[in-house]
């Protein structure tokens, strides 16, 4: 009876595969999937994914750069963009995304203009949920 639970145990044990990561060389199919969403349809959770795979990658980190720009995520296209010009300094294009998005962002943290008065005086918006000065509680 022993025997043969223990033959048992080796069957089920060598059915059963050891190592389910990819072969040197391989390329998961969901690097392959997500690269491509990355890629055409600037998908950032994809970006993210395939990234995580490929952290080196100038292409991925440019993708994931116009993603987050479709996406108004200004700083963090910035910073991926920079990242990508690190790694490939030669990158065509780059540079001008850079630019493009830091103006973007500047325009976008730009300060609102005053409001002007009926009488040309310059007000301030004043918010707060405190009484007037000159009102007493």
């Amino acid at each position: 009876m022993r025997l043969v639970v223990l033959a048992l145990l080796l069957l089920s044990n060598a059915a059963w595969p050891r190592d389910s990561s990819p072969a040197a060389g391989e390329v998961p199919a969901a690097l392959k999937r997500d690269t491509i969403r990355c890629s055409t349809q600037a998908d950032i959770d994809a970006c993210y994914n395939a990234i995580r795979w490929n952290p080196n990658d100038p292409a991925l980190l440019v993708a994931l750069g116009d993603a987050l720009m479709r996406g108004q995520r200004l700083q963090d296209a910035i910073r991926n963009y920079r990242r990508a010009a690190v790694l490939a300094p030669g990158t065509q294009g780059l540079a001008a995304k850079i630019t493009a998005a830091e103006q973007k962002l500047a325009a976008k943290q730009a300060p609102a203009k005053p409001a002007i008065a009926s009488g040309g005086a310059v007000t301030a918006k004043r918010y707060s949920n405190a009484a007037p000065e000159a009102q007493s509680h």
